[in-house]
């Protein structure tokens, strides 16, 4: 039986671009672990998925993952846009164009973390009261590098 893991991420920027940070919590069982780090110069969507690759960087075996995030961009992305970007060559549909998918490492780097365990997503509302959404907030705004 795969290790049951539930996952709560969230990033945040002072500015957007500005300096970001991000945060999660891992919670298995009686386990509990929180991570964070932060970018001198970043945008609040690699924020929020820099936050879901750490998480899934820290587990330790292949897992059945409940993975929680407030970000619509994350959620829809990896369950709903990645597999066009992927048969498009990383491009998006723009009108009648194609452009670059914006955040392309990290997408690329999220797919590989993903296919190595059974992962579900989940979006929460953010600053709504969830008590590990809250937490992860808490961190990510505490790993912001701060100013000279």
């Amino acid at each position: 039986m795969a290790n049951k893991v539930t996952i709560y991420t969230d990033g945040a920027c002072s500015g957007n671009p500005g300096p970001g940070g991000w945060g999660a919590v891992l919670l298995s069982g009686e386990h509990r672990k929180e991570i964070s780090g932060g970018d001198p110069q970043t945008t609040n969507n690699r924020m929020e998925l820099t936050a879901a690759i750490e998480a899934l960087k820290a587990l330790k075996a292949c897992s059945q993952v409940n993975l929680y995030t407030d970000s619509t961009y994350v959620k829809k992305g990896i369950t709903e846009w990645i597999n066009n970007w992927k048969k498009n060559g990383w491009k998006r549909r723009s009108g009648k164009r194609f452009l670059l998918v914006k955040n392309a490492d990290l997408w690329r780097e999220l797919d590989r973390l993903v296919a190595g365990h059974d992962i579900t997503f989940h979006w929460v509302e953010g600053h709504a009261g969830n008590e590990e959404n809250e937490r992860c907030d808490e961190l990510a705004r505490c790993a912001i590098p701060k100013g000279e």
